[in-house]
């Protein structure tokens, strides 16, 4: 994440805290943010320079009036912002994340896990936390069994990929 994508970001959820829209204001980048990577053409368009920015602003305001919150499309008409779009929309959730006290967490394994498996891990993590756990789940077949948490950049790796790798270098570190 950039700079200018964590100021614009931080900024826009400082300003919807204040108005209490900050879930509001969340839900509504990730939609502008999937329909505008679902047509990287209209994204291309709405970023060339030359536009001026009432032009850019009157398209914009013509595709999501009434869709989004007039916060979301200030800041959508604002230089630079559509380009840092997911930057500024990931810096506003970790601002969100930070104030509600949640925390984001993956975790892969090599086969889907079940629904129950995965509300367990959920519990669990959030007992052992004691905060709210947004858990992903995704699937890697090389990981090959077990399973890899990545709790906000912490990783804790439990697969039989990585066991693997570890008595890899160790054999690799034996002298004969």
């Amino acid at each position: 994440m950039t700079e200018i994508a964590r100021m614009y970001g931080g900024s826009l959820y400082d300003l919807a805290a204040e108005e209490g829209l900050e879930t509001r204001i969340l839900g509504e980048l990730d939609e502008v943010s999937a329909i505008l990577k679902g047509d990287p053409e209209y994204l291309h368009l709405l970023s060339i320079p030359s536009i001026p920015k009432k032009e850019r602003c009157a398209l914009l305001d013509e595709a999501l009036r009434g869709k989004v919150h007039l916060y979301v499309l200030n800041f959508l008409c604002e230089k630079g912002t559509l380009r840092e779009l997911p930057g500024c929309a990931r810096a506003f959730r970790v601002k969100y994340n930070q104030a509600h006290g949640i925390l984001e967490a993956t975790a892969t394994s090599a086969i889907p896990m079940t629904a129950e498996q995965t509300e367990r891990l959920h519990e669990k993590l959030e007992a052992v936390t004691g905060k709210k756990i947004d858990l992903k789940t995704k699937v890697e077949p090389g990981v090959l069994g077990g399973i890899r948490l990545d709790i906000e950049g912490t990783e804790l790796d439990g697969t039989v990929q990585n066991r693997l790798a570890s008595l890899r270098r160790s054999i690799a570190g034996i002298t004969v």
